[in-house]
């Protein structure tokens, strides 16, 4: 029973996980990032931290959303591929603490989804990306190996 769940639940997350993190390289066209985030505009309060000052642009909005963005696409893929290939770590040593990290990633992930609003369908992002992280915790702390 631990062996069909491993290679259905494994493979499940991972094309799933793989093909959200491809979709997500999109975001910033799907979003509309150039239309949410005018550079025309009133000016933006400087970031101040501790005795330094920077005076934030628009462009640097857009520029931070654009590398965050980017870097959770890069994520994505990669927690993906390690799912799909999870027959070849997961007698590893290290293989439950990565499968911890991953569902910690997860849970931030689904913690994070009420940034995007209440909707229903925000709380069903959430419960499933809650799910993915579940499973993972379960592989790595009840299951391994």
């Amino acid at each position: 029973m631990v062996d069909i769940a491993r290679v259905v639940g494994f493979g499940v997350c991972g094309v799933f996980t793989v093909v959200l993190g491809l979709v997500h390289f999109a975001m910033p066209w799907l979003l509309d990032f150039d239309g949410a985030i005018p550079t025309d505009g009133e000016p933006l309060r400087p970031l101040r931290l501790l005795v330094v000052s920077y005076q934030t642009k628009r462009s640097d909005v857009r520029g931070i959303a654009q590398i965050m963005n980017h870097a959770v696409s890069y994520v994505l893929v990669t927690i993906g591929v390690l799912d799909l290939l999870v027959s070849q770590w997961l007698g590893a040593w290290f293989a439950p603490y990565l499968l911890v990290w991953i569902a910690v990633w997860w849970f931030l992930r689904a913690a994070t989804q009420r940034h995007m609003g209440s909707r229903p369908g925000d709380w069903l992002v959430a419960a499933g990306f809650t799910a993915i992280g579940v499973f993972h915790l379960a592989f790595g702390v009840i299951v391994w190996p």
